[in-house]
């Protein structure tokens, strides 16, 4: 077990440095043939922000090992909003921005609702996953399409770029496309190892081991937006990322390996993410028409919901 642990943080590192490598090469690679910002923002950067959680799950299904999937899913948003957002939000209080009010965190209910109806009959198939799938798309257009029309540019300064041929963008595009493929197969067979020696199901391995990797970049991005201050970005960061871990991650499942899930995947765990989604917008929303904070007390709040979701589901495992 101690060489699948190795296994798993070695899995970790490479999916973070590929998803790292394959974002400057595509960018790069982009820019030389003359692709605006705007496109790569919206395309290029948000896939490789979700690339750990989107690899890992697509290899889970392919190894026909769909509730791993599943569980990284859910469980990432379990600990982006538990963990990542609560600590940012003990760190320093945090103001949510309207946008976020009027539209994004809509858009998180929205999804969230209906990824909970897809799941209810406990079968996750194609039917299900191309709704998802057409969802994704929508909101990509709407997205895209509001970006142009407001000439909006995402931010950043092309100065700070470091240029690169376009011989040495493919090479780091092929080479983070292959870090990210070969890491996410180590990772789930270290994972699904553990969960054998364990005897716990692949369901929970996603959930807590899986997840808590795969969500290491919105940990340390939004603890570092708090730190200097900019506090929409951070839950920004969160709320985005939790949309595309249910529109981007879960069709791969229904696609590669359709099937039934095991019914506390619904009962414990996608309860616990609607309510702390929920929780999250009854803060947003209050804070606003209070003029407060996503306070420290909040962020405190966020923290002992997911201790206590993770302490009953491990005693779950365990009776």
């Amino acid at each position: 077990m101690f060489l699948d642990a190795v296994i798993i943080v070695l899995g970790f590192i490479g999916l973070i440095w590929g998803a790292d490598k394959f974002v400057f090469g595509a960018s790069a690679l982009a820019r030389n043939m003359g692709v605006s910002p705007l496109m790569i923002g919206l395309t290029i950067v948000a896939f490789g922000t979700s690339a750990p959680e989107i690899f890992s799950s697509a290899i889970s299904a392919l190894n026909g090992k769909p509730e791993l999937a599943v569980g990284n899913a859910i469980g990432s948003n379990i600990f982006n909003v538990g963990v990542a957002l609560g600590i940012a939000a003990v760190i320093s209080p945090l103001r949510p921005p309207d946008s976020l009010i009027n539209k994004e965190i809509p858009a998180l209910l929205l999804v969230t609702l209906i990824t909970g109806a897809l799941l209810f009959d406990l079968f996750l198939g194609v039917f299900d996953a191309v709704i998802l799938i057409i969802i994704t798309l929508y909101f990509g257009y709407r997205l895209f399409r509001k970006k142009v029309k407001t000439g909006s540019t995402p931010t950043g300064n092309d100065d700070d770029f470091n240029p690169a041929s376009n011989v040495q963008a493919a090479a780091y595009l092929l080479l983070g496309l292959v870090l990210l493929v070969l890491s996410a197969q180590a990772l789930v067979a270290a994972a699904s190892s553990i969960a054998e020696t364990l005897g716990v199901s692949a369901a929970v391995v996603g959930l807590t081991i899986v997840a808590l990797g795969t969500s290491l970049p919105e940990l340390a991005a939004s603890i570092t937006c708090v730190l200097k201050g900019h506090h929409d970005l951070a839950i920004g960061n969160i709320v985005g990322s939790n949309i595309l871990n249910l529109l981007a991650v879960l069709p791969f499942p229904g696609l590669f390996s359709p099937g039934l899930i095991e019914p506390a995947l619904l009962y414990r765990d996608y309860t616990m993410m609607l309510l702390l989604t929920f929780l999250l917008a009854y803060f947003c929303y209050s804070g606003i028409k209070k003029g407060k904070m996503i306070s420290r007390l909040n962020g405190v709040t966020f923290l002992a919901m997911y201790c206590g979701w993770f302490a009953f589901m491990l005693f779950q495992e365990h009776v």
